[in-house]
């Protein structure tokens, strides 16, 4: 049919195809008629583009059995008037053999051409007693999509008139697709049955088979949790993603999933993996780890204690120690430590932590300091006065001893004392290298001289005694250390002459007996055992005057003169 191959087509339905071979339609004599479709299939390649049936044209067949003995075909012509005609042919099956149906061109009033090959078809009639079997396919339905794994056994079930029923297992073709090397796509359960009488029936279902589930995501960390504190690792961390897609492994496609292996320190930090298959997505997964593994670093802050000298405290010494940690930073900045006891005392810094958990110990720093809280021994006196003392004694200032058991001893040194007529204190000081101090003192008492006079021709007592003006009137006197008389003119400071108011007339008066003449210079008489001091009155009748003799120990006498 060259000149026709590209007419439109005249095609039976009995298969799907269209094509030159001939389909065959299987009966039985005294069996039930066959039918099939015959309609037309425009093809453009005759000259004449769409279907050639169009405008009121007409296409009219002559339908003939090419042995109406075993076979006949009714109607015997059928005419198409346009494309969408469909005609039907029954077929009665008369006796056993074959027959060719076919079809002829009576008229054609288009302007194109047809190709009746495909209409051709083989009838063949079996004997009555054996009818053609039926097939099907069962456990899976055409179109239907079943789980890997679960896809359902497919059976053949067959009927036969004469052979009786049967099932067997279906042949399951390739599985075609993507993913079939997964056995993931579409795959095809045929079945075929040739029955004794050589009478043949065929069936298939075509169906799909799906990765029911979405990829899973396992996160695997060593250590499995944080070894520190506050999710913390203080060590090594190895992540490693276990991403399982067991039905479709082909298909899988990941975003990120890359394994880590931490070994150095770093804050949190997010590490993600996401996939996907045939399966469906999976629930993307994050992990955060952060890694401490160092520990904090300890330094010497401020320091507190009283200070004393050459560089010892005579306190102790409380020290701030200040923690630094650039990662999961301290647990606590600072902590303080004091010294305890005294002389070279090493401070150890506390155990510091940082919030990972990793520890410094405590001694990681430390720091030596001269400590001596003790004041030295109390001062010994060696040497000086005792008691009282009469002014003048010879006394030499005593020194003074101590010791220090701890900085050593710096220094003992005695301060006061005092040579006037009172009560005096000598005071020792001692120092240690530290600068501690500790005293003691050392009191006493000097006492004053005792003075005897003046003695006669002077009276005392507030008695004024009356003498001639420009007279000499010797002052006579004693001094006495004690029991000791002092013979001495040095003893005596000084004597002082001073006009006074004279006395009313009631005042009590004393004519001075004695009146000497000479020089007025002070000396000891060894013989009257006393001091001779000649006074030269003024020459000043009516006047009066109070006479002082004043000792270094500060005593003194006064007489009281009226001059006449």
């Amino acid at each position: 049919m060259a000149g026709s191959a590209m007419a439109d087509d005249i095609s039976n339905n009995l298969d799907a195809s269209i094509d030159a071979t001939a389909e065959t339609m299987t009966l039985n004599v005294g069996g039930e008629a066959g039918t099939t479709s015959l309609y037309v299939t425009p093809r453009n390649g005759d000259g004449k583009n769409g279907c050639n049936l169009t405008g009121g044209t007409a296409l009219g067949l002559e339908v003939t059995s090419t042995n109406a003995g075993v076979a006949t075909v009714s109607p015997g012509s059928i005419t198409f008037t346009a494309c969408g005609d469909v005609k039907t042919l029954t077929v009665t099956p008369i006796a056993l053999g074959t027959a060719t149906i076919s079809v002829s061109q009576v008229s054609n009033t288009t302007e194109g051409t047809f190709n009746l090959a495909p209409a051709t078809f083989t009838v063949t009639v079996a004997a009555p007693a054996n009818t053609a079997p039926q097939i099907f396919v069962e456990g899976v339905t055409g179109g239907a999509s079943y789980a890997k794994g679960a896809v359902p056994a497919a059976t053949c079930r067959v009927t036969d008139a004469e052979d009786g029923s049967t099932t067997f297992a279906a042949t399951l073709g390739e599985i075609s697709g993507t993913y079939a090397a997964d056995g993931i796509g579409q795959q095809a359960a045929s079945c075929s049955y040739t029955d004794a009488g050589g009478l043949t029936a065929a069936a298939s279902e075509t169906y799909g088979i799906v990765d029911p589930s979405a990829p899973t995501i396992t996160p695997v960390l060593t250590p499995a949790t944080p070894d520190g504190n506050e999710g913390w690792y203080t060590g090594d961390v190895s992540l490693i993603w276990q991403v399982d897609e067991p039905e479709s492994p082909n298909s899988l496609k990941l975003i990120g999933c890359e394994d880590q292996n931490i070994t150095a320190d770093q804050g949190a930090t997010d590490y993600s993996c996401a996939a996907a298959s045939a399966g469906g997505d999976a629930t993307s997964k994050t992990i955060t780890i952060k890694r401490d593994a160092t520990a904090p670093t300890v330094a010497l802050g401020e320091v507190s204690g009283t200070l004393g000298d050459n560089g010892w405290y005579t306190s102790d010494v409380t020290a701030e120690f200040i923690a630094t940690d650039a990662t999961s930073g301290p647990a606590s900045a600072s902590q303080t430590a004091t010294t305890s006891g005294e002389g070279e005392v090493v401070l150890a810094s506390p155990a510091f932590s940082d919030v990972a958990g990793n520890t410094t110990p405590s001694g990681a720093v430390t720091q030596t300091y001269n400590v001596d809280k003790t004041a030295p021994a109390t001062p010994t006196f060696v040497g000086g006065p005792t008691g009282e003392i009469f002014y003048g004694s010879d006394q030499v200032a005593p020194t003074c001893t101590s010791t220090d058991e701890i900085s050593g001893l710096a220094s003992c040194e005695v301060t006061g004392g005092g040579t006037s007529v009172g009560t005096h204190t000598y005071t020792a000081t001692a120092v240690d290298v530290a600068g501690n101090t500790s005293t003691s003192t050392l009191s006493y008492e000097v006492l004053p001289w005792s003075l005897k006079g003046f003695t006669s021709p002077v009276n005392m007592g507030g008695v004024w005694n009356t003498v001639k003006g420009g007279s000499t009137v010797p002052l006579k006197f004693e001094v006495f250390a004690g029991t000791e008389e002092l013979t001495s003119t040095t003893a005596v400071k000084s004597f002082t002459v001073k006009a006074v108011t004279c006395p009313g007339s009631s005042a009590p008066a004393d004519e001075v007996e004695f009146v000497t003449t000479g020089g007025t210079s002070l000396r000891y008489d060894a013989t009257g055992g006393q001091f001779v001091q000649n006074w030269q009155t003024p020459k000043k009748p009516g006047t009066c005057y109070a006479v002082t003799m004043t000792t270094h120990d500060g005593s003194g006498i006064t007489a009281n003169f009226q001059l006449k």
